[in-house]
């Protein structure tokens, strides 16, 4: 999949099926949509094309408007959203930044400055409350309109259902915010899951004799925080089971290198002697989240915290027993 920040780029196709929304957490309602675009981009001899905005519209709405409960929870970096959109098989995706001059752009400039001239859509698809525009002014009947007016092709799709609930990024967050990992996974289609570089600590691990593999979440509020049961791929061929703190770590000197960021810390419950003490920095892994034992805990020093750890892996271990 190609990769473009803003749609002037020459390598850009110079037409296309395409896409818009969030794509948030790419769930199966999501992919749903996703294998229709590309079966219209087949029959066209079109590339599919994803549309997607970073920061997410309310995110900027919230700062713009000084209220950050304005913003969602974050369900996936940009990086696993687009790593996501890659495994459906897109094959190119333009990422905008949403800012003032895009969130004043009139419907109708849309339509012709970036559908029309910037990307050539021959057909384009939306969700059922698709709205775009300055103040949401547009809506699926002018984008219908449109098409008929500049020669593409305008659908909609419906919502999306798994055993009668309705499949959105709203109701993940939803499922994330209770800890009920196993309707998440029925909602995404595939379990949970974080990726990134393992980046340095403050090594504390080392001292506690619990080493750690740290990943920074790139948004300040995560739809999921807490200790959780986990799988970590891309160290070993066989994944192995740890567990993960994910979230500001209450614990801890806010003076650390990552103090302030939310992250996520894995202890592997069994650590390779092939990859030595040192095998896990800058190396990509994704994090599957299986099991959450508990939300965040502020511990009463290092002997409390080295006791909590202790629990939670014989917890983990308890869980990963009964389920093998």
């Amino acid at each position: 999949m190609q990769i473009f920040r803003g749609f002037h780029h020459p390598k850009l196709a110079k037409a296309c099926a395409l896409t818009i929304g969030n794509f948030d957490g790419v769930h199966r309602g999501h992919q749903a949509m996703l294998a229709l675009l590309k079966n219209e981009a087949r029959h066209r001899g079109v590339p599919s094309c994803v549309m997607t905005f970073e920061p997410h519209p309310r995110d900027f709405f919230a700062e713009q408007h000084q209220q950050p409960d304005l913003a969602p929870a974050r369900i996936a970096t940009l990086r696993d959203k687009l790593n996501e959109l890659r495994a459906c098989g897109i094959d190119q995706c333009v990422v905008l930044p949403f800012d003032q001059a895009f969130a004043a752009q009139q419907p109708q400039a849309f339509i012709e400055e970036v559908l029309v001239k910037g990307l050539g859509v021959k057909y384009v698809l939306v969700g059922d409350d698709f709205r775009f525009g300055a103040k949401r002014a547009g809506d699926y009947a002018m984008l219908d309109a449109a098409g008929t007016a500049h020669g593409f092709d305008v659908a909609r799709m419906n919502s999306y259902e798994v055993k009668n609930l309705r499949v959105s990024s709203s109701a993940v967050r939803d499922a994330l915010g209770r800890g009920a990992m196993q309707e998440v996974a029925q909602l995404l289609g595939r379990p949970y899951a974080i990726s990134g570089h393992v980046v340095h600590g403050r090594k504390l691990g080392r001292e506690l004799n619990c080493r750690t593999l740290n990943l920074r979440f790139s948004h300040w509020k995560p739809a999921a925080s807490g200790i959780f049961v986990v799988q970590v791929h891309g160290l070993t061929e066989q994944p192995l089971a740890g567990v993960a703190n994910l979230g500001i770590r209450p614990s801890l000197d806010p003076s650390d290198v990552n103090g302030g960021r939310v992250l996520l810390e894995t202890h592997c419950l069994d650590w390779p002697t092939s990859l030595g003490a040192e095998g896990g920095y800058g190396k990509i892994i994704r994090v599957e989240l299986l099991h959450k034992l508990h939300d965040e805990l502020k511990y009463d020093g290092l002997d409390a915290l080295m006791q909590g750890i202790h629990k939670d892996c014989d917890d983990a271990r308890a869980w990963l027993a009964a389920r093998i």
